[in-house]
């Protein structure tokens, strides 16, 4: 597949945007305020190649970043998960999305890049091979003297609410996300996905590059479903034998009409990884859902009036008891820190949630333990980096909110959200003065980069950029 265009433009600063686009069959791809928005159209093959080719400089590069990661914290070398990959997840994926991986190693490879399709395959699984199997494997080896073993450390990524019925200003669902990961990882995870597949629905979502799904989950179908998602924190179980979440995530974006679709597709060949609490609301009915998926126990909670919020946090008892080491009794830890935030900002607002709170919500720096204003990894807007306060978590570690997104029913139809770049707040993570200061991060000096805050921007399905979104 020849690519049509091939000139990439240059981009200053996140405020500013390419002159150009990059184009590679019906496939194409712009820069806005600190995101790349990607058109990804067709057979699944055709979706991954474009996907590989427009993206080969940014898949190659977060790579590069990933595996740097996996292998520092795990203590296992790149190979490993490799196998990983091939021979636990590879052949229990779907054809279609086999189709797309394959298509993103071969878009990738026609555009000078490296990688293959084990690569590709264990870079999708970035959130459950290094901080699911790896634990479990361990535990089931006994080998938890490798680092990596202590799983508590590193579930715990991500804020977010929905809300609707008296809840809301206009009585319609409003949806906010804020995305909580490494720094390094963060500043990559700025890909706007807009995907026309050839079977299911359209989507809108936010992603990381070389992914298929979103994997923060924030996203829009056609089909009229608001998705996202919180990682349920504590968690421990793998089923080698299930299906890859990064697939059942994928699949639930792409073809759910309905709440109970997005629940069913979820929950099949469910192998624990990326344990999550997803948010999700029906554009069409007005109804709203929490969604607590465990290994063992699932649960499902639903509404018309209210609100669920998500910062880690289990909420069924068999889940916490069976599953998880969560202690719900700590206020000194952050999930149940941003939770008691939440209660409190949402209760408090209690029939004016709309879009523009939202946005104030995610940039909040109250410390509910503290009773204090200072960002660190408790507040909804998170800064490890700020802060050695937080107790059981790695003391100013470059770990927290590293994008926001908020949509509203509305915007849901025109297949539409706004999305602000780095931290929610807008400050600039100096990554220089960083290292300087924390020396014990070096090992993160390759990859760890300035993280600007952009502006909170429109992004649309079928926008091009020379079209404001509105």
């Amino acid at each position: 597949m020849p690519a049509l265009a091939a000139a990439r433009p240059a981009v200053s600063a996140r405020t500013k945007e390419s002159v150009y686009e990059l184009t590679q069959d019906k496939g194409y791809r712009f820069e806005r305020d600190g995101w790349i928005y990607v058109h990804l159209e067709g057979a699944p093959h055709d979706i991954g190649y474009q996907h590989g080719y427009l993206l080969a400089a940014e898949i190659s590069d977060a790579f590069q970043t990933f595996r740097l990661e996996a292998t520092h914290n795990s203590g296992r070398d790149w190979d490993f998960f490799r196998r990983a990959a091939h021979e636990m997840l590879w052949p229990k994926i779907d054809p279609e999305y086999q189709a797309e991986l394959q298509g993103i190693a071969d878009g990738l490879q026609a555009n000078k890049g490296k990688l293959d399709l084990d690569d590709i395959v264990a870079l999708n699984a970035f959130q459950e091979l290094p901080e699911y199997y790896l634990p479990w494997l361990n535990a089931k080896t006994q080998a938890s003297e490798l680092r990596g073993a202590a799983g508590d450390e590193l579930h715990g990524h991500c804020s977010a609410f929905v809300a609707t019925g008296s809840w809301t200003k206009d009585h319609q669902i409003v949806m906010a996300h804020s995305n909580w990961t490494s720094y390094m990882d963060g500043e990559r995870w700025n890909i706007m996905f807009d995907i026309v597949p050839q079977a299911g629905n359209r989507i809108l979502m936010d992603g990381f590059p070389g992914v298929i799904a979103s994997d923060d989950d924030f996203g829009v179908n056609s089909g009229g479903m608001m998705i996202t998602e919180t990682t349920m924190g504590y968690f421990h179980g793998w089923d080698p034998n299930g299906k890859a979440e990064f697939v059942r995530a994928r699949k639930a974006m792409q073809y759910a009409n309905s709440i109970d679709d997005f629940v069913k597709i979820m929950n099949d060949g469910n192998n624990g990884g990326y344990a999550n609490d997803w948010l999700l609301g029906d554009r069409k009915t007005g109804e709203i859902a929490r969604f607590e998926q465990g290994l063992k126990h699932t649960n499902v909670w639903r509404t018309k009036d209210g609100y669920f919020s998500g910062a880690n946090f289990p909420s069924d008892p068999d889940v916490i008891k069976d599953e998880t080491t969560y202690d719900p009794n700590d206020k000194a830890s952050g999930p149940n820190a941003r939770k008691i935030r939440w209660d409190q900002l949402l209760n408090g607002n209690k029939g004016n949630l709309d879009t523009t709170l939202a946005k104030v919500f995610l940039a909040d720096h109250f410390d509910t333990f503290t009773k204090k204003e200072g960002a660190n990894r408790r507040t909804l807007c998170g800064h490890g980096d700020a802060s050695d306060a937080v107790p059981g978590k790695k003391p100013f570690d470059p770990f927290g909110s590293v994008s926001g997104k908020v949509m509203d029913g509305k915007m849901a139809q025109a297949m539409d959200f706004v999305a602000r770049a780095g931290h929610p707040c807008g400050v600039k993570f100096d990554s220089a003065k960083f290292l300087n200061d924390h020396p014990e991060y070096s090992w993160q000096s390759p990859v760890l980069r300035d993280m600007e805050g952009g502006p909170w921007s429109e992004f649309r399905s079928g926008q091009h950029i020379a079209q404001p979104a509105q």
